[in-house]
């Protein structure tokens, strides 16, 4: 079998000078030829570390024979663009991402590829290029931040700020809050979406077994990137690829796994996304099913007690998956060759667990702690809870759904009948909140939030506003058609679809109307009118009187990226990509 890149040698004469002038030698040039894509960059903790990754892994292929070559494409860091304008060009940065992924692997195409990457967009985006491009390759996750001084994680930042606004802790607190949050490289230390997809990647078939969410500064970590440069280049030769390896049945394997660790909300926006460059359909509904009577296992925050960096320490992915084992799609692929059960089997025989008991043991010297690995990955029968981790919900207000993590939300939100107060932006709403003008009992609706309306922004201060709040954490709850972050926890209800920019019911939403949320029965509806109870029949009347009365926003955003993903993204409850009409 011929390589592309020979091939390509041959059909281009001034491509073998140009490599030459770059630096590779004569004898590389007719080695496998591997693409090792990552997110580097001095963005944030979780990029500023991946260029010794990528270096690793180029290493790597050059002692299995082949010839590495580095492109980055660096992603934004969610967290420092949080309350500001900034965090609308979070979701479309997974695109662009995907999209320069595409146009490195296309432009001069290689044999194989490693790709590189940590964080809230940068790991989907990563995903979703290495699939459109197909070409055999793996994925290595870059690792997680280690936790501060009294296990401090980035996520309770949030909780900090609101208690500073609040005046229940005074400056001095917060700074030291800020000051130690952060320690080190890696992705935030709590089961966000970095941590989320990171675990989703080798879920999924697409990474090598345990190199989920190790710490970032690890040599183990280096190890793995190492051996997924070698990895990649007998992946080349065998010419083994993501739609080889992908499939429902592994998609359904990694939902299991989300279940069970109650990943991000955010999940349900990358991995029907994922699905979609391979040709396959998962939506909300996928995840609904799969979450009913899943059990949930993970103690770690922001659902649980302890710092995701302690996830390697239990047994990571392949304990998880080991728990979950009579449930799993065992004959699912894997970028090893081999399936999952096989997979499982040689970490076992291996003695993959013995060095992850080794590890606990050094941290809880390190933190003077006495954790078991039962403390931090429950026994299946003996789950934190019985029914994963999401639900999705619907109703009139949702006709295509919306999503609630109820593992992070007070059971007394679990069934309620509130009073809507809408806002149209999120900065009126969360001033709303801070000075008490919101009461127990409301639904606070953030509204024209959603891909079209302004990028599908996260609500992350004003979800932690609410949940830090003991009058209004338990007694009211948050619905948007924007999303949020993976730290997020509380009564709060994303990705309502359809969505306010393109005339979905929640922008007709008016002051007092009732609103139904019932978790367990999967509904979010609207029940009466300004304070008044109605029969379904005359809300369906009164909704469509207001939608002939409704009008388009004008387009928030005239040109650039913003404009494109406003006028191209599909339905949140599809996972937002960017569709376009044949």
């Amino acid at each position: 079998m011929e390589l592309i890149s020979q091939r390509m040698r041959r059909l281009s004469p001034e491509l073998d000078p140009l490599r030459l002038g770059t630096g590779w030698t004569k004898e590389d040039l007719g080695k496998p030829q591997i693409l090792i894509e990552s997110t580097f960059g001095d963005s944030h903790p979780g990029s500023v570390h991946l260029d010794r990754l990528a270096e690793a892994a180029r290493q790597g292929a050059a002692e299995a024979g082949g010839h590495g070559a580095r492109y980055f494409c660096t992603d934004m860091c969610d967290g420092e663009s949080q309350g500001t304008d900034g965090i609308n060009f979070s979701l479309v940065s997974r695109e662009m991402i995907a999209n320069m992924i595409e146009i490195h692997g296309s432009a001069t195409p290689f044999d194989g590829g490693v790709f590189i990457a940590s964080c809230d967009k940068g790991m989907p985006g990563s995903l979703m290029g290495m699939c459109r491009l197909n070409t055999p390759g793996v994925v290595v996750p870059g690792g997680v931040m280690r936790a501060g001084p009294e296990l401090l994680t980035l996520e309770q930042l949030g909780m900090y700020s609101a208690q500073y606004q609040r005046g229940e802790i005074d400056e001095e607190k917060l700074c030291w809050a800020q000051e130690n949050a952060c320690p080190g490289c890696g992705a935030c230390s709590f089961i966000g979406t970095a941590s989320s997809m990171q675990i989703m990647a080798e879920a999924l078939g697409l990474a090598l077994p345990g190199s989920a969410l190790l710490p970032a500064d690890s040599p183990v970590l280096l190890a793995y990137a190492r051996r997924a440069g070698q990895r990649a280049v007998e992946l080349a030769k065998s010419g083994l690829r993501p739609s080889d390896i992908v499939t429902l049945d592994s998609f359904e394997n990694a939902i299991l796994v989300h279940a069970a660790i109650s990943g991000s909300t955010n999940c349900l926006l990358h991995l029907p996304a994922i699905a979609h460059e391979l040709g396959l359909r998962i939506d909300g509904d996928t995840f609904d099913r799969l979450h009913r009577g899943a059990h949930y296992l993970l103690n770690l925050r922001p659902a649980g007690k302890w710092p995701a960096e302690f996830f390697c320490y239990a047994g990571g992915v392949p304990a998880v998956m080991e728990a979950l084992r009579p449930h799993l799609h065992l004959d699912a692929m894997t970028v090893t060759g081999k399936t999952l059960g096989e997979n499982l089997d040689g970490l076992r025989a291996d003695g993959y667990y013995a060095r992850c008991r080794d590890w606990l043991e050094a941290a809880n010297q390190k933190y003077g702690l006495r954790l078991k690995k039962e403390d931090i990955i429950r026994p299946y029968d003996e789950p934190l809870g019985t029914n994963g981790s999401i639900a999705v919900l619907r109703g009139n207000l949702a006709p295509l759904g919306a999503v609630i993590k109820h593992t992070a939300c007070p059971r007394e939100m679990f069934s309620a009948l509130l009073r809507a107060r809408p806002f149209d932006s999120e900065e009126e709403a969360i001033d709303a909140i801070l000075h008490h003008r919101v009461q127990p009992g409301d639904a606070v609706f953030i509204r024209y939030e959603g891909p079209q309306g302004s990028g599908m922004p996260e609500m992350f201060y004003t979800s932690e506003a609410i949940s830090s709040d003991k009058d209004l954490g338990r007694a009211i709850a948050l619905i948007t058609d924007g999303r949020f972050s993976g730290a997020s926890t509380g009564p709060v209800i994303g990705h309502c679809s359809p969505e306010a920019q393109a005339g979905g019911p929640i922008a007709l939403v008016e002051e007092g109307d009732l609103i139904r949320l019932d978790v367990g029965q999967r509904i979010l509806a609207i029940v009466g009118i300004h304070g008044e109870m109605k029969t379904p029949e005359e809300i369906g009347r009164i909704l469509a009187e207001r939608k002939a009365r409704w009008r388009p926003r004008p387009r928030k955003y005239k040109n650039g990226a913003l404009r494109l993903f406003s006028e191209h993204a599909a339905s949140p409850m599809e996972g937002a990509y960017l569709k376009f009409e044949d």
